[in-house]
């Protein structure tokens, strides 16, 4: 009963819940951000942010978006795109004249020290574990005036996946190797989509304490001998050396998501129930019929 009535209180004063302004709080890169007010003019350096933000209903505040941000459906042309992390448009940035821009804590972009360096107030940070979706959603509601919409959207997405991982209970679970890109980078246990992994019924071949979404030998995977193969094409995995043995590729369970599902699975926002299903369907389709 516990969390239940905590989250009743939490509910129950959401209603008077407002962020108090001059607003101070640490991003990732341990850099302390000073919010005088609320923001107006916001850009979203990450499609995970961009998502956030529409889902907290402060998407009109986005005056710029990354090129990749594609989701939702409300998103329009009339929001202009601004490059990307690695291939920033500094120019069309700082024209825009945002009070706060959100991108990712990456060292290897440097992205946010060259917005620092332009004058810019520049919140550095993004999720990579499962739990850090939640406190990403909690701080974007601090930033933007949305803590109420953030403790809403916070209990009906864990209640979602709660629902799913329900329905997986009981069933064997299947090793899985999931893969980012071919060369080949994939995902630790406690990156998001490996917590996800678990919760889909699977069971990661990756092993604990080479990182998040580490570089690995194929070797790892051929020896491992996953039963099911998630983010490559069969004919693919059919032409690499020693793989065609495996069992995934000899059964065919080698599962390519279509481009929504991917997003859904690369990006650690709102949508984490939508990845939470689309990997219940590879690993345990016959709970979805």
């Amino acid at each position: 009963m516990k969390p239940f009535l905590v989250l009743l209180a939490l509910s129950l004063g959401s209603n008077t819940l407002a962020t108090t302004y001059p607003l101070t709080v640490t991003d990732d890169l341990g850099r302390s951000i000073t919010l005088k007010s609320e923001p107006k003019r916001i850009i979203a350096m990450l499609p995970s942010h961009t998502e956030t933000l529409f889902a907290l209903s402060a998407g009109d505040k986005l005056v710029g978006i990354d090129e990749y941000s594609n989701f939702p459906k409300a998103l329009t042309d009339k929001i202009q795109k601004v490059g990307n992390g690695f291939q920033p448009n500094l120019e069309a940035i700082v024209a825009l004249k945002p009070d706060l821009v959100l991108a990712d804590e990456s060292v290897s972009s440097k992205l946010v020290e060259r917005l620092v360096a332009s004058g810019l107030t520049v919140y550095g940070g993004s999720a990579q574990t499962y739990n850090e979706v939640f406190q990403k959603i909690n701080i974007m509601g601090k930033l933007v005036n949305r803590e109420k919409q953030a403790i809403n959207l916070i209990t009906q997405m864990r209640n979602e996946l709660n629902t799913l991982q329900k329905s997986v209970l009981g069933r064997p679970k299947v090793s899985t190797y999931y893969e980012i890109d071919p060369t080949p980078y994939t995902v630790g246990p406690n990156s998001f989509i490996g917590v996800l992994l678990e919760k889909a019924g699977g069971r990661n071949i990756i092993p604990k304490g080479i990182g998040d979404f580490p570089k690995i030998s194929p070797e790892l995977v051929v020896s491992a001998n996953p039963q099911i193969i998630v983010g490559a094409k069969l004919e693919d995995l059919k032409r690499r050396p020693n793989w065609a043995g495996i069992a995934a590729i000899q059964s065919g369970k080698v599962f390519e998501p279509t481009p929504e599902q991917g997003d859904a699975l690369s990006r650690p926002g709102p949508r984490l129930p939508d990845a939470l299903r689309a990997l219940i369907s590879f690993l345990h389709p016959e709970v979805l019929k």
